[in-house]
């Protein structure tokens, strides 16, 4: 992991797209800008997180008859 020092007004860029900057320090707080392409995807930790947690949960739900029976209905449905 990469630990920096910035303070108010300061920035770290990633790769060639990616700009963070730093807005504001108070009360324990930071308040950050992102400056990213429209197609990159940013999310808090928090969020990021329980995302995956739902994908892996959805994921082990997965009952392969269920598939067999999803990619019948598609033949089915290709060949009319």
């Amino acid at each position: 992991m990469l630990v920096l020092t910035r303070k108010p007004g300061e920035g770290i860029i990633i790769g060639d797209t990616v700009t963070i900057r730093i807005i504001e320090v108070k009360s324990g707080s930071i308040r950050i800008g992102i400056d990213a392409p429209g197609d990159t995807r940013i999310y808090r930790q928090e969020v990021y997180d329980r995302i995956r947690q739902e994908n892996i949960e959805a994921a082990a739900g997965w009952d392969m008859t269920d598939l067999d029976a999803l990619s019948d209905q598609l033949a089915d449905r290709t060949k009319k």
